[in-house]
Order: C-alpha cells, then sequence, then structure tokens
C-alpha cells in the first residue's frame, strides 16, 4: 500500500537518497522545505509542503501516514540553530505528527544521543538529539529511532549492523543510512526501537 510520506531535511544528502527510495518502493514522498531551500537536487516524483522547522506552521503533518525527521541544523551552525532545528524543530514536528494522527514518526539520531549527559565537543549537539528522541518516545506516537555512527558520502553496502553490535568508532555511509529510515518509515520493522547503525 502506497504511503504518504513527510520529509524534513530531504533537500540533505541522506534526505535525497531517501526521498528516491521511497520513490522507488511506490510511495509518495513529500519533502518539507523552506522558502529558500534549493529543491534542484530533489528525485522528480517528490511532492514540495513549505516549512521551516524554526517556525512549524499547524498543518504541516496533515494528509500524512507517517512523518520522517532527516533535517540537522548542519555543522556550521552555532548552539543556538542546532536547539532550534535539532531539539525544537524536531519536537513540534513531533507534536504535529501526533495531532495530525500519523500512524509512525521516524527519528534520525545520532549515536551517542542515548547519552542524557554527553561530553565531548558534539556534546550540546548530542544533548538536543537526546532531547528530541525522549519527546519522540513519550509522545504516544508509533516510532523509530535511528542513530548512525560518523557518516560517509560511499555507497550502499553489503549489509548493515544494528544495535548493541556497532562499532562506535565505525562508520555509515548515508545511502545505507536512507535505505534503513525508508525500511524503518514503511514496514514498521524497527517499532519501538532506537538502534545504533553502521555500515557492514
Amino acid at each position: 500500500m502506497s504511503m504518504n510520506i513527510l520529509v524534513a531535511g530531504a533537500t540533505g544528502k541522506t534526505g535525497r537518497q531517501l526521498v528516491q527510495a521511497l520513490i522507488d518502493q511506490g510511495h509518495q514522498p513529500t519533502a518539507l522545505v523552506r522558502e529558500s531551500s534549493d529543491t534542484s537536487a530533489l528525485p522528480g516524483g517528490a511532492k514540495l509542503r513549505q516549512g521551516d522547522l524554526t517556525d512549524l506552521p499547524a498543518g504541516v503533518c496533515e494528509g500524512m501516514d507517517a512523518v520522517v525527521f532527516a533535517a540537522g541544523s548542519g555543522g556550521s551552525t552555532g548552539p543556538e540553530m542546532t536547539d532550534k532545528v535539532d531539539r525544537e524543530g524536531a519536537q513540534r514536528l513531533v507534536d504535529l505528527a501526533r495531532a495530525a494522527g500519523v500512524s509512525r514518526f521516524v527519528m534520525l539520531s545520532s549515536v551517542g544521543a542515548d547519552q542524557a549527559n554527553p561530553e565531548g565537543k558534539l556534546a550540546h549537539y548530542l544533548k538536543a538529539k537526546h532531547a528530541a528522541d525522549e519527546h519522540l518516545k513519550a509522545s504516544g506516537l508509533t516510532y523509530a529511532i535511528l542513530r548512525p555512527v560518523a557518516l560517509t558520502d560511499d555507497g550502499r553496502s553489503d549489509d548493515v549492523i544494528l544495535g548493541e553490535d556497532v562499532d562506535k568508532s565505525a562508520e555509515a555511509s548515508r545511502a545505507d543510512v536512507a535505505h534503513v529510515l525508508a525500511e524503518a518509515v514503511t514496514t514498521g520493522r524497527y517499532d519501538g526501537q532506537a538502534l545504533n547503525l553502521q555500515s557492514a
């Protein structure tokens, strides 16, 4: 059965591959884009819906069967934008998905986001991701949370490793992450789980 799936972060490197995977599987992805977003690299079958994660309109999830949050404030932005996008934007999207009766919400998180008080140079980012993940878990929505290790632009690998066996110092290709995100949102295979992910 074809699903209508809203993708936040659809114009990013992982998001574009996710959108293509959903189209290839016969689903209808809708890219959540800002007015200033460059949509030229999006696959042709994607619909567009305007919405800025720092100020989401109330009806942004209406008509959607599922939502994927694959967005990020980016490595060059400061703590304030990290909070606005990765924490508050994600949390509001969760709330709007619940209000719209969405059946499943899949969160692209990060390895280390299971810690409430992480340390190191990514601590602020990981705290924001942790808060978003916990908000999703408490929302009552059917959810899956994927936490990949360091991302690369490599293609699909032969396999992925999920869960406790992941080497946190390993790498995950964006192609693999997109594939697992598509699987998570369309099949429900990972419902109710928060899983680390690496390419094998």
